[in-house]
């Protein structure tokens, strides 16, 4: 059977954008009948949360430097089944990484896929210049192409044919595809973690629909459909990332708790384990015969008052003898105590000698390696995982003697922070993806 076709949606820069186009052109050929599988580049939990919506079905993360190319290969594999179009979003710039060669930039993946590259440009302020800015990107890429540009916030149409002619002028091997004029009406929300999670839009669908419109009015959507191209990579088996914390493990989901990536999630199934799910949030418990809790991040901090005052959660939690791991968010609520933006202090689970803090923020922001000091049901002393970091808070109280995580940055440069281990509660603010297969050395 022939491999399912991709493209990857990139830009010159973060805000051109692109993911604003993604959905809309996501949803746009799901309106014409086909069956969109969406991907999405590096460590994000929001993006693809929107991604799904747009398309009617999940939206894995695609990562070049946390996970292992047979996690990659698979994932890819998985994405092409029962799909006539696969529809990646790169992240941040298309040559964009944690080093000045690009490592980990969505260039990087789109060599090692062989997926076509489609630019999505902000076409603000540019009219001639278009041409030569693609030309540039072009010119640089190495082991894949950009087969097809895209303009972003134009503003009339005498602009897209100023666009569509420098293009052709400069650089005729890339195909102008149209562009999307500007509205102000495709803004989404951020917040301090990026943009507001899709479960918090009660005008989801209808942004949705707006953004199929504005694709569908100013692309060439069959031409876009045309230059898919299918994978390179060999196709490979559905990845065992992490072992499972437990053999029914119930993890917490809702407002508070809403970064848990569903590879991981799947993984765990696949490996045997079952899940359930409760909200703390709803002052729920774990489910009663669970052997192990999973508290994933998200906004505690949104939340605080609430959490503090779930007391049926909370001694559920203080009297389970299972495993329970917190990651980020999960971490914070597993402390003593959580202060607010505002500075009002909000007492905790108290299970970890941790206090974090809102009111004086610093941003901890990047991929991470991470080797278990101690054993832990997801993995023997020494095992060595890859995952991200993102928050903004300030935490006390962490003891290196209890530190369940050795940790470097991707460079290798060693950090302090490195989670805590008591009994059977153990946290991190570091995010999982996958465990490597590089050696311990390297961590």
């Amino acid at each position: 059977m022939t491999p399912t076709p991709g493209l990857i949606l990139a830009a010159p820069a973060s805000g051109s954008g692109k993911t604003t186009l993604a959905l809309g052109l996501a949803r746009a050929l799901v309106r014409k009948g086909l069956r969109i599988a969406p991907a999405k580049v590096g460590p994000d939990y929001i993006d693809p949360t929107f991604h799904a919506a747009a398309a009617g079905r999940p939206c894995p993360n695609l990562d070049p430097w946390a996970m292992r190319a047979t996690t990659r290969a698979g994932l890819v594999a998985e994405l092409g089944r029962d799909a006539d179009l696969v529809l990646c979003e790169g992240v941040m710039g298309l040559y964009d990484g944690i080093d000045a060669a690009g490592t980990a930039a969505t260039a990087e993946l789109a060599a090692e896929t062989g997926w076509p590259v489609l630019l999505v440009v902000d076409a603000r302020g540019l009219a001639a210049s278009f041409g030569p800015l693609v030309a540039g990107f072009e010119n640089a890429a190495k082991d894949f192409r950009i087969v097809g540009a895209i303009a972003n916030r134009v503003g009339s149409a005498s602009h897209v044919a100023l666009l569509r002619e420098a293009l052709q002028r400069h650089c005729p091997s890339v195909a102008f595809l149209g562009g999307v004029k500007r509205q102000a009406d495709l803004v989404v929300p951020e917040r301090h973690l990026g943009l507001v999670p899709a479960g918090e839009r009660s005008d989801l669908e209808p942004f949705l629909e707006r953004a199929a419109d504005a694709c569908a009015a100013g692309l060439d959507l069959d031409a876009i459909v045309g230059l898919a191209r299918p994978s390179r990579l060999a196709a490979a088996a559905p990845p065992d990332l992490i072992a499972p914390l437990g053999q029914h493990i119930a993890v917490a989901k809702d407002s508070a708790f809403v970064f848990a990536y569903p590879t991981l999630l799947d993984s765990w199934r696949r490996q045997g384990a079952r899940l359930s799910f409760f909200s703390p949030l709803a002052d729920a418990a774990p489910a009663p015969d669970a052997d192990a809790v999973f508290l994933p991040g998200g906004y505690p901090e949104l939340h605080a008052g609430t959490l503090a005052a779930s007391l049926r959660f909370k001694a559920a939690l203080r009297g389970f003898r299972g495993f329970v791991y917190g990651e980020c968010g999960g971490y914070m609520t597993l402390g003593r105590s959580l202060e607010d933006a505002s500075g009002t202090r909000h007492a905790m689970l108290d299970l970890l000698p941790i206090d974090t803090s809102f009111a004086k923020r610093k941003l901890h922001l990047g991929y991470r390696r991470m080797r278990l000091r101690f054993a832990t049901p997801f993995g023997t002393a020494g095992t060595v995982f890859r995952g991200h970091e993102f928050h903004y808070s300030t935490v006390s109280g962490e003891n290196p003697a209890d530190a369940l995580f050795e940790t470097c940055d991707a460079r290798g440069h060693a950090l302090d922070s490195g989670g805590l281990r008591r009994d059977n509660f153990a946290g991190s603010f570091f995010h999982l993806i996958d465990r490597t297969p590089f050696d311990d050395s390297e961590a």
